[in-house]
């Protein structure tokens, strides 16, 4: 006599009583369609018994990875990504030394007071 498992043969393991219907494959759904900026429809499905709060307002559409929206006359807009900058123009942008001065001082002075170390008159 052959000793294995406790499978019947022919059945499957993990098979029980729990059949699709129970499992949500047949649980009643609603259909929401997103568009993305340059008119691709995205379809998800969730359950109806979901409360609308819980439904997203945007998503990320797979097929342009820009942001999708359920209204398709009036999608998300295309992401503006800054231009990138070189070392040399944020060299330039840089403040003078006594703008930085400035700057720091009255940084310090604002951590004083709130210390309580320094009034806000000195």
């Amino acid at each position: 006599m052959a000793s294995g498992g406790s499978a019947i043969r022919g059945s499957r393991v993990g098979a029980g009583p729990m059949g699709e219907q129970d499992r949500g494959f047949h649980a009643d759904r609603i259909k929401i369609s997103y568009w993305d900026a340059h008119g691709n429809e995205t379809v998800r499905y969730f359950a109806a018994s979901l409360p609308d709060e819980e439904i997203p307002v945007t998503i990320d559409c797979p097929s342009s990875g820009l942001p999708a929206g359920r209204d398709k006359e009036n999608p998300p807009s295309v992401v503006k990504l800054e231009p990138y900058k070189t070392h040399l123009a944020y060299v330039k942008e840089r403040r003078t030394e006594e703008e930085a001065d400035s700057l720091l001082e009255e940084a310090l002075n604002q951590l004083r007071v709130r210390r309580g170390k320094l009034s806000p008159t000195n």
